[in-house]
């Protein structure tokens, strides 16, 4: 028990206040206390410029913790580095002593900050979009090289630009940007006007946009701008360009799958487009703690990347806490027992903390969750003191510009008690002074619960953290097995720069931005050559002496997809009003916002009266039906191509290409707070391919008598292993279970066996299937183990059922998954 003296605050007063009564005690499966940790301090490095080093002090900081320093020599030496420490290790200042170092230098080299406006305009007949008519000169070739040979000298980066030395910040979210952009304003104020920062991102207003490209020295933006924003157009930012020393990149951990694959790609476009104007930046990458950081970094930047891992801050104690809720009295599918949500109950945690007055912040997977949990919330507290319901609110992807800094402003004033956030906070916004966070279901990785879990106690205080568990395989495995959480390390970050899928728009975007020449193989790697004829047949390239050009008058970059959403998104409008809620990917649209689909905003529920597929236009009405929705599908697969196959004995375990097809053909309504299902209503949505990658396993007919496995069970023996198998994936790849897809069959008309796969959910794949394939042993060993140690009779969704499933988790066979899945491993024995 805590003593008299622990202060209100403390985690363990915290926790045992959450657990008293109505046998909430015995939802906690376990508790991890992670001790305080001392510093480590080390000497300023010697290259930092003094009055960069007053600044640090003058904002309270008085010595730099080793790994601080460590990793501002290896970035004051030119060497790009990446700083993986945990959450509020300082990992900022790490990148932000060089970057104002240097800024400080240029200001000082004569330039003034005067700007390269008349310089910028000189540029453009040489190296802008003319490129489409054969007006570039071929600059390509060599000049990457060119730049390496010059060195990585700060006489050269200093002093060959107008403006003197630039920095350029990229963030996976605009909320990010905007929060790094106030902390180096707070902090080089003393430095005067040698550093002028600015924002340059969607939400930037067109009048400051011409001011950030020509007299700001260090621009913050997202990748996605970089890639629409600055790159096409880069003739206008030469004099930015030309003396660009350093390139931030911020919680670099984000970019894994697709994604990774697409901003891995950008940054190589715009290392490219570097060469052309002589600089050749130093990288320097921020990053949740994560396996292999130097090796991702590299893979990423496609430059050597140092990593610096140890973290010598400070921490405070944490109390982690993991929370499975109680099993309700209701049925669910095949009458199978339901546990309490994972988003009521974190709804109903984050009420109990806001009436205790403990700041708190519940980060939920999805932008419906954080709606609900946030609508439950304000309902229970308006019930205790109407005041208080105020305080609570949601934060997520879609809302406009303007409700996110709203949202923002609010949470660092401290006028917000209760905030129920995607990972857009996640992703090292400074919500300091918070004193517990909420985990409402595993986050996909052990990197992002741990991103997640270090919100809390940033000033050094002891925090409370909480799992909340969803009825689900991995979460509950997660809970009952707490060493796969707290002894295991994090996961290596899987991406793949060479995906056809990926790297094809991307060389059309470099070509426009500059015209393709053999040379350029070394930089996008072995697949340049085929996929440049490729696009040659395609016309979308067109070949002049040794050069290829972009040939069309659409933009290039529009090619790229970067966040994977699949196409033009969706707007979500207000039917009668006009007035626009935001937006859906494209790629969601079907089964988020279909005809009927329940659609939250801002605490407000609006019903979907009709999707528009051809002018991505969903329009909604403001409703209050006492449910939710959930789309049903049907998928299949088909083999296009075997890479890799391995024999288990008389199985196969393969690994190769497929093609996926998909089709949204009903909707689930459930009740809000019991997840009862009331009805099935059908649908009318066209199906949608896709050409992926997948792993998959066959068995004979030998191995199916062996498991006493008849035919009658089969179908069910296999449905129940795939959906285990997804749910179960997450724990060896960065992926999270939506992120993949899985199909059973008791004969494939490819296989002629039954087969089981689990594909990638994105264009030439992400990655995740061939972790399977590696990993395969280990990761099936933990499906079978996680379905035989579930405590249910015949299959529950702590098991084999999937919230996903388009056939209703019909049929399942949990005992006969558990036969199955031990015959294999047996014969990979």
């Amino acid at each position: 028990m805590p003593s008299r003296n622990v202060p209100e605050s403390d985690p363990r007063t915290v926790l045992a206040r959450l657990t008293a009564g109505d046998g909430r005690a015995a939802r906690i499966t376990h508790t991890e206390h992670l001790p305080p940790r001392t510093g480590r301090h080390a000497a300023w490095p010697e290259q930092i410029r003094p009055e960069v080093a007053a600044a640090v002090r003058e904002s309270g900081i008085e010595r730099l913790w080793e790994h601080q320093a460590r990793a501002a020599r290896h970035a004051l030496r030119g060497e790009s580095v990446i700083i993986a420490t945990g959450t509020a290790s300082g990992k900022s200042l790490s990148y932000l002593m060089p970057v104002l170092s240097s800024l400080l230098d240029g200001a000082e080299s004569g330039a003034g900050g005067s700007a390269g406006h008349t310089d910028d305009v000189g540029e453009g007949a040489g190296a802008g979009g003319g490129s489409r008519d054969g007006a570039a000169p071929d600059c390509g070739a060599g000049l990457e090289g060119e730049a390496r040979a010059r060195g990585r000298t700060g006489q050269r980066r200093g002093g060959t630009g107008s403006r003197g030395s630039t920095a350029l910040y990229l963030a996976p979210t605009k909320a990010l940007a905007a929060d790094q952009r106030r902390a180096v304003t707070e902090l080089a104020a003393p430095l005067g006007t040698a550093v002028r920062a600015a924002v340059f991102d969607g939400d930037t207003p067109v009048e400051e946009r011409e001011w950030v490209r020509v007299f700001a020295n260090y621009v913050l933006t997202n990748p996605d701008m970089l890639h629409r924003g600055i790159l096409p157009v880069h003739a206008r930012w030469a004099s930015f360009l030309r003396s660009l020393r350093y390139v931030v990149i911020d919680e670099c951990h984000t970019y894994r799958g697709v994604f990774g694959s697409h901003i891995a790609q950008v940054l190589r476009r715009l290392r490219r487009v570097c060469a052309r104007y002589g600089s050749d930046p130093v990288f320097l990458l921020a990053s949740a703690t994560a396996a292999d950081p130097g090796e991702a970094a590299t893979r990423l930047t496609g430059v050597p990347v140092t990593e610096v891992t140890e973290d010598t801050s400070p921490r405070g104690e944490l109390v982690f806490a993991l929370w499975e809720p109680p099993l309700t009295e209701m049925e669910g599918e095949r009458g199978a027992p339901v546990r309490r949500t994972a988003t009521a109950e974190s709804a109903e945690l984050l009420t109990d903390l806001a009436v205790q007055g403990v700041r708190t912040v519940a980060f939920v997977r999805s932008r419906r969750g954080a709606e609900l949990i946030s609508l439950i919330a304000q309902d229970r507290l308006a019930s205790v003191d109407r005041s208080l319901s105020d305080r609570v609110a949601a934060y997520r992807g879609g809302y406009l510009p303007e409700e996110r800094r709203a949202l923002e402003r609010s949470l660092h004033k401290g006028e917000l008690l209760g905030l129920a956030a995607t990972n857009a906070l996640e992703l090292g916004v400074d919500v300091s002074g918070l004193d517990a966070v909420l985990i409402t279901g595993y986050p996909g990785t052990r990197a992002s619960v741990w991103q997640q879990a270090g919100r809390a106690g940033r000033t050094g205080e002891g925090a409370l953290a909480v799992l909340v568990a969803r009825d689900d395989p991995l979460d509950t495995y997660l809970v009952h097995h707490p060493d796969s959480l707290f002894r295991t390390p994090v996961e290596s970050t899987v991406l793949d720069p060479d995906n056809p899928y990926v790297l094809a728009p991307h060389l059309c975007a470099a070509a426009s931005e500059i015209p393709l020449t053999e040379a350029d193989a070394e930089l996008f790697g072995p697949g340049f050559s085929e996929l440049v004829s490729q696009l040659e047949e395609r016309k979308l390239l067109r070949r002049r002496g040794g050069s290829w050009y972009w040939t069309l008058k659409e933009r290039a970059c529009d090619l790229a997809d970067i966040r994977g959403s699949g196409g033009t998104p969706v707007q979500v409008v207000e039917d009668g009003t006009g007035r626009l809620l935001g937006t859906v990917d494209a790629g969601a649209a079907h089964a988020t916002v279909h005809e009927g689909a329940v659609h939250l905003h801002q605490g407000r529920t609006y019903v979907v009266r009709q999707l528009d597929l051809e002018d991505s236009a969903a329009l909604v009405e403001e409703a209050s039906p006492p449910w939710t929705t959930m789309a049903r599908d049907t998928t299949s697969v088909a083999v296009l191509e075997t890479d890799e196959e391995v024999p288990w004995g008389e199985a196969r375990l393969c690994y190769g290409t497929v093609e996926v097809t998909n089709q949204v053909v009903s909707y689930l309504r459930r009740r809000i707070i019991t997840g009862e299902v009331m009805g099935e209503t059908k649908l009318d949505l066209p199906p949608r391919t896709l050409r992926t990658r997948a792993v998959w396993w066959t068995l004979t007919e030998d191995q199916l008598d062996r498991a006493r496995i008849n035919p009658s069970v089969l179908p069910g023996a296999l449905h129940a292993a795939e959906h285990a198998a997804i749910g179960l994936l997450p724990l060896f790849a960065t992926c999270d279970r939506w992120d993949i897809g899985g199909v059973s069959i008791a004969l494939h008309p490819d296989t002629l066996l039954p087969t089981v796969f689990v594909y990638d959910g994105q264009p030439g794949g992400a990655g995740f299937a061939e972790r399977a394939f590696r990993t395969a042993r280990e990761w099936l060993t933990a499906t079978r183990d996680a379905i035989a140690a579930c405590e249910c009779e015949a299959g529950c969704p702590s098991c084999i059922q999937s919230p996903k499933c388009g056939n209703g988790n019909d049929p399942l066979h949990k005992r006969g998954a558990v036969r199955l899945l031990t015959e294999l491993l047996t014969s990979a024995a």
